[in-house]
């Protein structure tokens, strides 16, 4: 019966890290072809350098200063690195895809993904005219979507590379993880990003996912705090989401590529809301985990006083 329970708890790991990479592997695939596309282009080349080192581009002063003067100025130039990082996506989403250095790429980009946010050219200081158009909210509401991503990814890393894959010689079994601990990072990933989506999306650049703000409120507190049968409610909840931001994004009058670049992260999404309804979130830290832990705090708080008093 163990040997049953575990076999099916193994297969159920792997096929949410299938759903996972593919959904990661598919958002860099496109962001990869998009960015190369344009770069490799001689009508497009300099306007996507412009907009990436530009005051509503992705590279602060202070990382542009760092990358392209000194020492690493030498070496590198903005075209350089945007294509050198451009093919590196290409390439890494490619190999999540097909389940190739699955744990290696996933613990990379878990913390690559932060350096996005750091990195973004941000004005926030009250009663200052700014002379420029750059962002004016903080700099984790509008990289939401990729700080959940890096939640995302160490949630792979540590289900492993998942059926279908290449990484044969890495797929050891994966008894020891434990579905309610990685439930809970997927929980506060997607949970977290509905939040701040839905109570911040008012302001500049926050994204909304074109959908009514309480409703999203309400999808991440389910998400976060409600028993599993809700959970795989909410994830149904996400699916449905995504594939209407979808939908809304679509342009007829732009490419194929530009129109999956413009939603690209919600591929990554979809992943994940099929995973929460599959398997649900785990229940550590739901509600009613959080009633029995305050509970059992308040019973040992007591049992210490009284034997103090003692």
């Amino acid at each position: 019966m163990n040997n049953t329970l575990t076999h099916n708890r193994q297969k159920n790991y792997d096929e949410a890290a299938l759903y996972l990479r593919l959904g990661l592997g598919i958002l860099f695939i496109i962001g990869g072809v998009s960015k190369l596309s344009q770069l490799l282009s001689s009508a497009k080349h300099d306007a996507i350098v412009a907009n990436y080192m530009g005051s509503t581009g992705y590279i602060n002063e202070l990382f542009q200063q760092y990358l392209f003067t000194g020492f690493l100025g030498e070496l590198l130039t903005p075209s350089l690195f945007l294509t050198s990082l451009s093919a590196f996506e290409l390439v890494s989403g490619i190999a999540l895809v097909v389940g190739f250095l699955v744990r290696p790429l996933a613990l990379v980009y878990a913390f690559l993904l932060w350096s996005f946010v750091f990195s973004l050219p941000v004005m926030t200081v009250p009663d200052t005219e700014i002379a420029v158009k750059t962002y004016t909210s903080p700099a984790m509401f509008v990289q939401i979507r990729d700080i959940a991503l890096s939640g995302m990814m160490f949630v792979l890393f540590n289900l492993g590379p998942g059926r279908y894959s290449l990484d044969l010689l890495q797929r050891q079994h994966n008894y020891s993880i434990s579905w309610d601990a990685l439930g809970l990072l997927l929980r506060l990933s997607i949970g977290i990003m509905f939040l701040v989506s839905g109570s911040f999306g008012a302001f500049a650049k926050v994204p909304t996912f074109a959908t009514w703000q309480p409703l999203l409120v309400l999808a991440g507190l389910i998400i976060l705090f409600a028993p599993p049968l809700l959970v795989r409610a909410a994830g149904a909840a996400t699916v449905a989401i995504m594939l209407w931001y979808m939908a809304y994004k679509l342009n007829l009058d732009k490419s194929l590529i530009a129109n999956l670049n413009s939603f690209k992260r919600e591929f990554a999404f979809l992943a994940a809301g099929i995973v929460l309804i599959r398997f649900g979130g785990g229940e550590r830290f739901a509600f009613n985990d959080l009633i029995i832990r305050f509970k059992n705090s308040l019973k040992i708080h007591s049992e210490v006083k009284k034997t103090v008093t003692e």
